[in-house]
């Protein structure tokens, strides 16, 4: 059945398809929803979540470019499902259940991280041909959430060029793995950014070092600006989770 599941707040009006996307994309994983199952009309998706028929498309957009749905004209749109997909938002849904169950959980994601993005920084850098565009259009962005001030576009860039980076790399399954574990990238981002003393400038400067030394070729710079960075996050991660025990308790 196609229906929101727990908006304990109104989402903002530039989220309503993501979070229409999301809720579908999660019955469809799960498998509340079917291969061979067509989605309700749009009109009764609209009226269901509470959202314009709109954000219904934009967000049936998003299922298809995830290759979970299919849309012909005439019909109504079915569930198709890539697998590689499927397996993989999978994967991120147990993540986020065992995320949920214990915060801690979070110490093992940065460890993946390291040894993901330190790999994917030091081969970038020795390539012979220029970065992607989508790289420093991710760090051009992170700039302009930094000079917001505004601490939540900032967690959504910083996921951002990270998903960016290993996009870079052009391994299909790395990049369809760390589309799915957006969000959780983004949650660590939020817990750490907690830490009074991170300041947005401080975290702009390590991504542009890891932006540069790809750029300049130097992979043993690169690997190791990407190390600094994630255990430099790590660390504010750990003091976030210390101060939020000792809250508890």
């Amino acid at each position: 059945m196609v229906t929101p599941r727990d908006l304990r707040k109104p989402p903002a009006r530039e989220r309503l398809h993501a979070t229409v996307a999301e809720e579908l994309e999660e019955q469809i994983l799960t498998g509340e929803l079917s291969v061979g199952d067509r989605l309700p009309s749009e009109s009764a998706i609209a009226q269901s979540f509470g959202v314009s028929t709109r954000s219904v498309r934009e967000a049936i957009q998003v299922l298809e470019t995830k290759g979970l749905v299919r849309r012909r004209h005439g019909e109504r749109t079915v569930v198709v499902r890539n697998d590689v997909s499927h397996f993989l938002g999978t994967l991120a849904i147990n993540l986020h259940q065992l995320f949920a169950s214990d915060p801690a959980y979070l110490r093992q994601l940065m460890d993946v991280r390291r040894m993901i993005e330190v790999e994917v920084a030091e081969s970038l850098a020795r390539r012979e041909v220029p970065i992607g565009p989508e790289f420093s259009q991710a760090l051009a962005e992170l700039r302009a959430a930094a000079d917001s001030g505004d601490h939540e576009l900032f967690a959504e860039r910083d996921a951002g060029f990270h998903a960016a980076l290993v996009a870079s790399a052009g391994n299909a399954v790395l990049t369809e793995l760390y589309r799915h574990l957006f969000d959780l990238i983004i949650s660590v981002i939020r817990v750490s950014s907690r830490v009074p003393t991170k300041s947005l400038e401080r975290a702009y400067e390590e991504h542009a070092r890891i932006h540069d030394r790809i750029a300049s070729r130097d992979p043993a710079a690169a690997a190791q600006a990407v190390r600094e960075h994630i255990d430099n996050s790590a660390s504010y991660l750990e003091i976030a989770l210390r101060q939020a025990q000792e809250k508890d308790d």
